[in-house]
């Protein structure tokens, strides 16, 4: 794909903005300058998806509003339709003017790994990474995986839901990343709350990104709406630095590879003021659903599963947001289950 080259810019890496202050509850933030084309893209979703694309419209070149290169961390140049949304994305192909490398959504989600395109390279993650890349594990996990967590304390996914709502009222209509999303079960939520300007999916397994997608495609109103699906290392996110508002990570820090490097990692692409929620288990919970009875069946199945999960006390997990630039720590506790919530500094 030919790409123009970038010109050049004058605008800052730095982080750096105006002071600007929360919003009173009930109320959204101001809209910030050039954030409108964001918007726009919504109404036009339906559009993208019904129409034929002219020649000229498939040839547009642009910098990507959010969308990093995971190498350099260098805007990405798109070529094809604009918006947020899974039918331009699908029609669009993505290169780093900077390392050259180039990204597509040849699947049903735009793989923006490292390891993207590679053709003899192969890395072996963690096994708690890799369980749940397995076809099974994605199938059986929105089938009654989740639903297990309601023995450690997890209050449901309605509730939890609207807890992280609560905790995310102060950024309405920003774009909200959903990581670790699993097979989409808060994604597909927090899309058709309509409360935010886009909302992307992203996740390390290829086979909960195309689980996830099966559940969109099962809700029409969910295909025509800022909706995008990308599969993307938690600790190598391919955004730009201060370029999302919100960040959710339901019952996922426990299986990161390295939760430092990722909280670090978010705390690099939150706007300022942008708002981090994540749910955990604490340490030592009682019949959490990765105990060795819980996934005795799987072992018959996918061979044998490290248990080696990550569980951390409420002051660690306050210690490594604020560790990470986060400020504001606030939490939810029941029995074993923990929300907790931190912002990025003004």
């Amino acid at each position: 794909m030919e790409l123009l080259a970038r010109p050049a810019a004058a605008a800052s890496s730095s982080c750096a903005r105006p002071s600007l202050q929360l919003p009173a509850p009930g109320t959204s933030r101001p809209r910030r300058p050039g954030f409108p084309t964001l918007r726009a893209a919504a109404a036009a979703a339906a559009a993208i998806a019904a129409e034929p694309q002219s020649n000229e419209q498939q040839n547009i070149i642009m910098e990507t509003e959010v969308f990093a290169c995971p190498v350099c961390y260098e805007p990405l140049m798109r070529k094809g339709p604009p918006g947020i949304n899974l039918p331009a994305i699908y029609r669009s192909g993505f290169k780093c003017s900077k390392c050259n490398k180039s990204f597509t959504s040849k699947d049903i989600f735009l793989d923006l790994t490292v390891t993207a395109g590679t053709k003899e390279y192969s890395e072996q993650k963690p096994a708690r990474t890799e369980l749940f890349r397995s076809p099974l594990v994605s199938f059986l996990y929105e089938r009654g995986w989740r639903q297990n967590f309601n023995r450690s304390g997890f209050p449901g996914l309605d509730e939890e839901f609207q807890m992280a709502q609560d905790y995310f009222q102060p950024i309405a209509g920003g774009i909200l990343l959903d990581v670790s999303c699993g097979s989409g079960l808060f994604t597909r939520k927090f899309a058709k709350s309509g409360t935010y300007s886009a909302v992307i999916a992203l996740d390390f397994s290829e086979n909960m990104l195309r689980q996830c997608y099966e559940f969109i495609k099962q809700d029409d109103s969910l295909l025509n709406v800022n909706l995008a699906l990308v599969r993307a290392d938690i600790s190598r996110l391919p955004f730009a630095s201060c370029s999302v508002d919100a960040i959710h990570a339901g019952a996922a820090i426990h299986c990161w590879p390295s939760p430092s490097n990722a909280v670090a990692e978010i705390s690099r692409v939150l706007r300022p003021g942008g708002v981090f929620v994540g749910t955990t288990f604490l340490s030592s919970p009682r019949n959490n659903p990765f105990s060795v009875e819980a996934l005795r069946p799987l072992r018959q199945i996918v061979g044998p599963v490290n248990t080696s999960y990550n569980y951390f006390t409420e002051g660690e997990l306050e210690d490594l947001c604020k560790s990470c630039g986060l400020v504001n720590y606030s939490s939810n506790v029941q029995r074993s289950f923990i929300m907790f919530s931190g912002q990025k500094p003004y």
